[in-house]
């Protein structure tokens, strides 16, 4: 989302056949389920294997279930970012938002940007972590930022709890200004589903809240608490009782200037949930 400190609060804002062997005595009896026990025991390795996530692409790896953990430092040139289809987009599943694409080693936006009218400035890049996630999340990532400028607001952003699907997006968004100086801000959002559609639910401003290049920037939910961080530091707190499951993931908005989406983004990201 844009710079919500600056940004038009007309936005409704304060703002998922059985197969059987028998066992028989005797030594010949044992030697007659060896085989399909051994073709069982693969077969259930095999399966534990592909869902678990064992062939994830070299810099990322995945753990299914809950708890459950996902790491990447984006390993290849992808538009939209997919990591063998763990990721889900803004634009490709939820038609109104922009998508993430990466290089090697770097996440970032798609968005126009520029001075654009409400609803349509709010289409953020998303990308969010495909399957089932428990409720207490934690996303964490380090910041790429160059060329820094007050007159842009670039903002880097985590997702908990959220969802996307054709024009709807839901959960919550906890967003840092790519800025060290005094106009710097911080911002836990939620979402509520129509483009434009989204309410404050915590606000700071000044330099602990903004980040630039090797900051590490992390949130969590537990309960229905979300904490922000900037540099394992507390900068945000905030509490919601509307969201109870959903995905973590990534974001980032741009106002003020086009063609610069790859002057700020992540270059690593891990999310965890149980």
């Amino acid at each position: 989302m844009p710079n919500r400190l600056g940004r038009n609060s007309n936005c409704t804002a304060t703002h998922m056949s059985r197969s059987m062997f028998a066992a028989t005595t005797g030594a010949k009896g044992k030697h007659a389920i060896v085989r399909p026990a051994t073709t069982l025991v693969v077969a259930l390795l095999v399966w534990y294997s592909v869902n678990r996530g064992a062939s994830a692409l070299p810099g990322a790896s995945a753990s299914t279930g809950t708890p459950r953990t996902y790491t990447t430092h984006f390993p290849r040139a992808e538009d939209p970012l997919s990591e063998g289809g763990k990721w889900t987009n803004g634009q490709k599943d939820g038609l109104d938002w922009a998508n993430v694409r990466t290089t090697p080693g770097l996440a970032f936006g798609t968005e126009y940007g520029g001075r654009r009218p409400a609803p349509q400035k709010y289409d953020d890049s998303t990308a969010l972590l495909a399957g089932a996630w428990g409720p207490d999340q934690t996303a964490e990532a380090t910041v790429h930022a160059v060329n820094q400028n007050d007159k842009t607001y670039e903002e880097v952003e985590l997702r908990l709890r959220s969802a996307l699907s054709p024009h709807r997006a839901t959960g919550y968004e906890i967003l840092f200004r790519s800025s060290k100086s005094a106009s710097a801000y911080c911002e836990v959002v939620r979402w509520n589903g129509p483009l434009g559609d989204f309410t404050y639910l915590s606000r700071a401003k000044g330099s602990q809240c903004g980040v630039s290049s090797g900051d590490v920037v992390k949130a969590s939910m537990v309960g229905n608490v979300i904490t922000a961080y900037v540099n394992g530091v507390q900068v945000l707190r905030a509490s919601d009782d509307t969201f109870k499951s959903g995905n973590p993931g990534i974001g980032f908005y741009i106002e003020g200037a086009t063609g610069v989406d790859g002057d700020y983004g992540f270059t690593s990201f891990t999310a965890t949930s149980r």
